[in-house]
């Protein structure tokens, strides 16, 4: 009986006609979705290259155990960098920043040992994008294996989607989220298509294939600090900004505060510069808004920030300052990379949300965890925290959406789903406003965030 490596060396020359069926394109194109262009990537257990060719690195190296594989791989991408190793042996002098495993975590003989092996070759920001069969199609994969459809395999390994949890955990790996995708695995036009783009996001649970996005755990560094820098949007707040500065603690290696005017009609220019002169010992930043809505104040106040760390604070003070620290702690262990505020925990002060914006809230949550396949409680919470870096990626990458968002909420949240960053929710106890009204409109503003919902779909969900 053949080993493996000697089974895949005999099959090489029949990999290029099997690599250009229907399912080998539509898994480059999701990879192509969830890898940005531009980094240094592994993808293990390569083949001839093809996937790794489709995500565009800027450096690319394959693996694979088969030096036939490997002589073809050459030929064909001779602008990536192919070696023969193993798995679980493999070593590099440099981390990568995504790490591919397509199809291969059925095919290895200890799944655990490769995961720890790979540990090795990440960094803290290293994202692991994985696939693997669904066994609700193992029938169905022996079936089409029988009649020539699907390339021959030595015997398998069928993981279900909690077994690849579990041996994440066991190898060090955090999941940041996990979603399914195709439904119809042959070229068929218009039928394909239609329940590949439209129907499998919402059949879930028979999709074909399993997608998996896993960052390494968070080191514990108590000692590691960071800058801060508070953004505060303020139209019609003249009330809350005296308190919004005595209230923002300190944080880390220092807070700036930036106060960002938004064409207010009340006296909040004023006040702020009579605040500034007042406290000139806190590190405060004025800008007069030159955009429209808080998407604007965002984007020109995040422009300026020096911090490592972006807070977005609500001038009306609903989200108490004083739980800012909460949100540091959060991201400076490496717990989350983005953290949002969630209201719907903790019991609310009277008047602090009304019935109606409460349930909107609830449904915009449930629509926005499925949406970016990782689960938020209130995406609508004005309190969020992501690093500097992280936001430069985002704006880089802003393209891909568009200017859509004059909340300026979801553009971050979606920009963060996008680049696979980990989200947490953080309860806060949400208060009433104590001066001025607010400044959403709910009929308006909620038409607004469904035509969000739908446009997020088409780009995050029913893309391809």
């Amino acid at each position: 009986m053949l080993n493996r490596r000697e089974f895949y060396d005999a099959r090489a020359e029949a990999r290029p006609r099997e690599a250009s069926r229907h399912y080998h394109k539509l898994l480059e194109r999701y990879f192509a979705f969830l890898v940005p262009p531009g980094l240094r990537v592994l993808e293990v257990g390569c083949g001839l290259g093809d996937l790794l060719a489709a995500v565009k690195p800027a450096e690319g190296v394959g693996i694979d155990f088969s030096p036939k594989t490997i002589e073809l791989a050459k030929a064909r991408h001779p602008e990536l960098e192919f070696h023969v190793a193993e798995a679980g042996t493999f070593t590099s002098e440099e981390p990568f920043d995504y790490i591919i495993l397509s199809d291969l975590v059925n095919d290895l003989p200890d799944v655990q040992a490769v995961l720890e092996q790979l540990k090795k070759v990440s960094h803290p920001r290293t994202r692991l994008v994985i696939n693997f069969f669904n066994n609700v199609w193992r029938p169905i994969l022996a079936t089409a294996e029988g009649i020539g459809e699907k390339a021959p395999t030595p015997l398998q390994n069928w993981l279900s989607s909690s077994d690849m949890q579990n041996l994440l955990h066991l190898a060090g790996w955090e999941m940041v989220k996990m979603d399914t995708r195709i439904l119809w695995p042959v070229y068929t036009p218009l039928l394909g298509p239609l329940l590949n783009r439209f129907v499998a996001p919402l059949l879930r649970p028979l999709c074909m294939t399993v997608f998996i996005v896993a960052r390494p755990e968070p080191p514990t560094d108590k000692d590691r600090q960071f800058s801060c820098s508070v953004v505060i949007p303020a139209r019609n707040e003249a009330g809350n900004i005296e308190a919004a500065v005595l209230r923002t603690p300190e944080m880390g290696k220092g807070t700036e505060i930036i106060f960002v005017e938004g064409h207010s009609k009340d006296n909040t220019w004023d006040e702020i510069q009579r605040v500034v002169a007042k406290y000139p010992q806190r590190n405060i930043k004025v800008l007069k808004q030159q955009t429209a809505g808080k998407g604007g104040a965002v984007r020109e106040a995040f422009a300026v920030a020096t911090g490592d760390l972006l807070f977005i604070l609500d001038a009306d003070l609903t989200m108490p300052p004083e739980e800012l620290p909460k949100f540091y702690e959060v991201a400076r262990s490496g717990t989350a990379e983005f953290v949002n505020g969630v209201r719907l925990v903790y019991p609310m002060e009277d008047q602090a949300m009304q019935f109606l914006n409460m349930i909107a809230n609830h449904c915009f949550g449930l629509a926005f965890s499925w949406l970016l396949g990782q689960r938020l409680k209130d995406t609508l919470c004005g309190t969020k925290v992501l690093f500097r870096k992280d936001y430069e990626e985002i704006a880089r990458n802003r393209n891909y959406f568009g200017d859509f968002d004059p909340f300026g909420d979801f553009d971050l949240l979606f920009g963060a789903a996008k680049l696979n960053l980990r989200l947490i929710d953080l309860p806060i106890r949400y208060q009433a406003r104590t001066y001025g009204e607010t400044n959403i409109h709910r009929w308006r503003h909620g038409w607004l965030l469904l035509r969000m919902v739908i446009f997020a779909a088409r780009r995050l969900k029913f893309f391809a």
